[in-house]
């Protein structure tokens, strides 16, 4: 009898140990890799790391990322899948827990407050990797209550792009501009077009006297601060420059229709980011980028939301070290060249590229302001974007504004 018991207890430990030894696709990053590793901490055995990027440039920069990491790690393979970046933060809460999502992904930094809550992404296990490593509005994007969230791959805000054929002395302020705007407009033409429902140019308006989205440091989740006098006089301008771009919010919801006006001659500037510094190049355009104009009252250029596109490492990745190893690496010297080569995109980090519009946007980020990240700024961009609408079509400015706020503290 006590040799039978014994052989079930033999049984149960040799089953306990092979089932030890298996791990599955949906096994959390704390576990990481059992097997042997290197001398830089990584794993020496075959690995392919699933990194999700949006189309385009970007995808092209991520399989030419990966083929340089592999050849100094050919041990891991980098797989791109397409995820745009606007998707990736609810695709991981679907997909990762089912071990078929990303190792990593790309978002922008205003996501890390939600994807913290959800337990969907890994802060970074050496916050020297980003600090003092990047632009400091870069690492400010990626710091969430106090701990550093992913590798930030581009800067980024919008700023004011102009038709050097057109415009011989840029509007300094919006009054400035008014007066463009009255010489220059005639039927079908326009001094300056901007998507004006797009919530993400609203701080143009409601950052007037320095206000901001949940306060001085975007982490007052008591508060918008889109209700104040100083936001409702700015949203109130924001309403009166219809006299001046006379056309329906709906039709200039389309970031399409205000490009195409610009490259067309049809616009003499336009208020967008680096994302469409390549379709002006390739119209041909003689065109520059340089701050936003001044509020009336104010004396630097107006505010906008800056924000860092984001590499994240994701919570159910079964190679911590592997993912944070080849998010590093894309903000390498040498990687950061290449994607801006490749995509236009503002490098994160301080090095010298050839292009004369960087200078512009990087102006306009000393007087932007990070995208806040807590995650209530995800009930921010619907209330704000009808809010923008409507105003622009007429409707009264403090309702809507006080109709904004309770919306987005209500969710």
């Amino acid at each position: 009898m006590r040799k039978k018991v014994l052989s079930v207890f033999m049984c149960a430990a040799m089953a306990m140990t092979m089932l030890a030894g298996c791990g599955g696709n949906g096994s959390s990053a704390g576990n990481g890799d059992t097997g042997a590793v290197g001398e830089d901490g990584l794993t020496t055995e075959e690995i392919t790391l699933k990194v999700w990027e949006s189309s385009g440039e970007t995808e092209e920069f991520i399989k030419q990322a990966g083929e340089a990491f592999t050849k100094l790690h050919p041990n891991i393979t980098i797989e791109y899948e397409n995820v745009e970046i606007g998707d990736a933060n609810t695709q991981i809460a679907l997909d990762g827990p089912g071990g078929v999502g990303a190792d990593v992904f790309g978002t922008p930094s205003n996501t890390i407050g939600g994807l913290v809550a959800g337990g969907h992404i890994l802060p970074l296990d050496n916050e020297d990797d980003v600090k003092g490593k990047v632009a400091a509005s870069c690492e400010s994007a990626v710091t969430y209550d106090g701990k550093i969230y992913g590798y930030p791959v581009s800067d980024e805000t919008y700023a004011l792009f102009y038709n050097k054929d057109l415009v011989k002395e840029v509007p300094k302020t919006w009054e400035e501009m008014e007066q463009f705007c009255k010489e220059f407009n005639s039927k079908g033409k326009y001094g300056v077009i901007w998507n004006v429902a797009d919530a993400y140019y609203s701080p143009i308006f409601t950052g007037k006297n320095g206000n901001k989205l949940f306060g001085p440091e975007g982490t007052d989740a008591s508060n918008t601060y889109m209700a104040t006098e100083d936001a409702i006089a700015g949203m109130e301008y924001f309403q009166s420059f219809r006299n001046y771009l006379d056309v329906p919010a709906a039709d200039l919801s389309d970031n399409a229709v205000c490009l195409a006006a610009f490259t067309e001659g049809n616009a003499a500037m336009y208020i967008t980011g680096p994302w469409n510094v390549a379709s002006c190049e390739s119209a041909g355009m003689n065109f520059g980028v340089t701050t936003l104009p001044a509020l009336p009252g104010d004396d630097t250029p107006a505010a906008s939301f800056s924000g860092a596109r984001t590499m994240q490492i994701s919570a159910y990745t079964e190679h911590p070290a592997e993912a944070q190893a080849f998010a590093k690496f894309l903000i390498s010297d040498e990687m950061q060249q290449l994607r801006f080569q490749l995509t236009g995109a503002i490098p994160s980090v301080d090095i010298d590229v050839d292009s004369e519009y960087i200078k512009g946007f990087q102006e306009q980020l000393q007087y932007a302001y990070p995208t806040p990240s807590i995650k209530e700024v995800d009930n921010f961009w619907d209330p704000m974007k009808s809010a923008c609408s409507n105003i622009w079509d007429g409707a009264d400015v403090a309702t809507e504004m006080k109709n904004c706020d309770q919306a987005i503290l209500a969710n």
